[in-house]
Formats: structure tokens, sequence, C-alpha cells
């Protein structure tokens, strides 16, 4: 099932409209992965915070830690779900307002939370309730944002706006290891585990209030606008249609979604517990690797808008699936200089941006308007929620278990090679030109 080109290419939208789009969709997606952030690169510190009572092992509370991660992201196609649903019926602008709200809160409230030693056992149920109202606002961000950044961008430049959706993660990947890296310098091992890994968290409500702001001077997308002024019957895509294209596109972005997380978000933790690097130097190891994600992520996109998103995407899994071995075992050698290193790492994040810039736009040309908030946002979501949100867990209990340290790189190596194969059937050539109205274009 494809999108229908006229459902994004023929619009009344003016520039302000679209750039106004583009802040309001990218805001969000800050936000969400500036905090997604943070928690993986303190989850040695929630660990000990919220996950080890008196007598309990630091592996047992990292892991515990990283299944209190996973099930946000196990929320995030129930959110996908109940959000899109909405999205495609009262549209993409009132979701967009509620999720951000929901996201801002829950975030904010984790920053206050009691710990273990003065709640006890209440502490981590209490993160994880929080954690799950964070997966359920992801889940309708993610759809509702592309939608808009998509159905608002100009003929032939889906790819560039969709792009920016990728290159907002980024950046609040390295917003949280920025402000990670700051606190453990500022201040010392005890006021940052007493304290300091609290101040990320609160961050997030300027944040949200600005946020809130942009998404309530938004306008409704005019493809929206189009499909509700239609006569009521018409056609949707049936059920097996369109479990289909999700579970196609799931298959397609689900390199992104692994590798993504193992380079850019579990990193930390992996360098700390397994090759004893210190908490600065993980977070500067990170901090690398999001450089180098962000460097591809816009260009990628505006590439896959002149040849088109299957060259540029299936690229980067082959590449992902033949270096990852070799880049982390380059990490793992102690005689390799620190300059070697930081290039791998930065190479590692590069090749997952090749996935991420085109995505966005490669998702929600795969849907048309009627059912695209939730379609895209459903693939997205339980692509990440099997393949991201159990990276954590899934590398530090088999390290634990085998006591192979190239696990993560084979974890990377081995999702990438299917992706790519998802990807092979992803129509060839450029994003199609203007069509007349009322032409469909054909299907996937």
């Amino acid at each position: 099932m494809s999108a229908p080109a006229h459902d994004l290419d023929l619009r009344a939208s003016s520039p302000r409209q679209s750039r106004r789009a583009l802040a309001a969709g990218s805001v969000g997606n800050f936000i969400e992965w500036y905090e997604f952030g943070v928690y993986g690169y303190f989850a040695t510190v929630i660990a000990a915070r919220f996950f080890t009572p008196e007598g309990g092992g630091e592996a047992e509370a990292l892991v515990k830690t990283y299944a209190s991660f996973a099930l946000a992201f196990f929320f995030r196609p129930v959110g996908a779900a109940l959000f899109g649903r909405l999205g495609d019926r009262i549209g993409r602008r009132p979701v967009l307002v509620l999720v951000i709200v929901l996201m801002t809160a829950a975030t904010t409230l984790i920053g206050l939370l009691p710990t273990y030693a003065t709640v006890g056992a209440l502490a981590p149920w209490l993160l994880t309730f929080l954690r799950v109202l964070q997966g359920l606002s992801a889940g309708g961000e993610f759809g509702g944002a592309v939608s808009v950044m998509t159905e608002f961008a100009p003929p032939g430049r889906r790819g560039l706006y969709g792009s920016w959706q990728s290159f907002t993660v980024a950046l609040g990947l390295l917003a949280g290891a920025g402000v990670a890296a700051l606190l453990a310098t500022a201040l010392s091992s005890h006021q940052l585990h007493e304290w300091g890994w609290r101040l990320p968290f609160l961050l997030t409500l300027p944040l949200g209030l600005g946020a809130l702001w942009l998404r309530m001077r938004l306008d409704e997308t005019p493809a929206f606008e189009r499909e509700r002024g239609r006569e009521q019957g018409q056609v949707r895509p049936s059920a097996r249609e369109l479990t289909r294209a999700i579970t196609l596109g799931a298959g397609r972005v689900m390199g992104w979604a692994a590798a993504g997380y193992t380079f850019l978000v579990v990193l930390p933790a992996y360098l700390q517990n397994s090759l004893g690097a210190t908490f600065q130097q993980a977070l500067l190891a990170t901090v690398v690797a999001n450089l180098g994600f962000a460097a591809t992520i816009i260009p990628a996109g505006l590439l896959s808008d002149r040849i088109g998103r299957r060259p540029v995407m299936l690229a980067g899994a082959v590449l992902v699936a033949v270096l990852a071995v070799p880049l982390l075992n380059t990490v793992q050698d102690s005689g390799t200089s620190t300059a070697m290193k930081g290039a791998a790492v930065f190479l590692a994040g590069a090749v997952v941006g090749l996935m991420a810039g085109p995505g966005p736009a490669m998702l929600s040309e795969m849907f048309p308007t009627s059912v695209r908030h939730t379609g895209l946002g459903l693939a997205y979501a339980l692509s990440n929620a099997v393949f991201s949100g159990c990276a954590g867990l899934i590398i530090t209990e088999t390290i634990e278990r085998t006591g192979s340290v190239d696990i993560p790189a084979y974890y990377a190596a081995a999702t990438c090679a299917v992706s790519a194969l998802a990807l092979a059937t992803l129509p060839n050539g450029r994003q199609p030109p203007r069509p007349p109205e009322g032409r469909q274009a054909q299907r996937s």
C-alpha cells in the first residue's frame, strides 16, 4: 500500500506554514529523545538509586533499569494506535498538543521521584509508571510529527523535511549527553548520585512549555483538511492492507532502530560495564557517535529526494552489517589511538544517519492520509519497541551470560542485515513528480 501522490504533493500551504510545521514537529522529537538519552546515559546512576536494594548486585540492577526502559518502548505501539486513530479522526494538531503535555509532565515528575532509599520497593514502580506514560506519549508523537512535516513539505522536499525529525533526535541525544557530561564534570560523584541526576529531567518543563506554545500556533495540514472535506463512505485501506504495510514498514526501519540505540544510547553503559571506561569517557564517546549521526541525516534526506529512498537507506543498512564488528573491535583495542577510536564511533553514528535521514519520508509515503498517522506511527513504534527498547536489556543480559564483549556489534549487524532485505522491496527511483489531481501512485 502506497500513499496516493496527491495526498502529499498538492497543497495550499505557504512557506511560512511549512517552516512553522517543521519547528512544531521537531521540538517534540527533541524533547522525547533528550529524555530517552538522559535515561540511557544515567542508566548506571538510576540503577543505583531505584533498583539496588541493600545487597543487590550492580549487573542485576542495570538489567532491571533497562527492563523499565524496554517497558516504555512496548507502550509506544499502544500510544501509536490510540493517538494515531485520534490524529486520523480529529486532526494532527490537537493530538500533538496533547502528547507534548503528557510527555512533559511525565518526564518532569521523574526528576521529583523519591528513591529506593526513601520509599523502598515503591520507587521502581513509580518510575516504571512514569516510563509507561512516556511510552504512550512518544508513540503518538512520531506519527503526528512526521505527518505534519511531510504533509506541509513543499513538492520534492519530503525527504529533507522528514529528515528533520531524525536530526532533532540527534540534537536531543546530544543535548542529553551534553547536560550529563556537564553535570559529571561540575559535580562530585556523590552529588551526582544524590541529586544531580534529577536536574536533566526537571529541565524538560521549560522545554515542554516552549513546545506547547509552538504547537498551539500550528495550522492543520492541507492533506488532512482535504481528507476531512471528502464525502463519507470513501474507500479506506482494508485491515489486511494496513497490517501488511505496517509490518513491512517496521522491517524497513528495524536496522535504524537497533543500530541507532546500540551506538547512540546503550554505548555509555556498555563502555563502563564491559570495557571499564569512566563515566566521562563513555559520555565523550557517545557525543562523538551522535555528531556522526547528526552529520549525515539531513544530507541523506536531501539525497533521497534526488535519487530515491531505497539506495540511501540500503547503503546505510549494508554498511552497518559489514562494519559493526570491525568498528567495535577498534574501540575495544587498548593499543588503538584515541583518534582512531573517535573516528570509529563517529563513523558508526554516520552510517546509522543514512537510514534515519530518509526513514520518516519513506514511512509517510507508505500510507494514505486517512491512515497515515496510525500507520507510520505503528510501524515505527513496533520496530522501536522490539529492537530499540530491548537493545540495552538484550545486550547487557547476553554479555553477562556469555562473557562476549562483541554482542553489541552482532546485534546491530544482524538487525541491519534483515532490514536490508525489507528495504530492497522499496520501489526504485526518485520521489514522484507532482501528479494531476486524482492520480494514484502504484502500490508497493
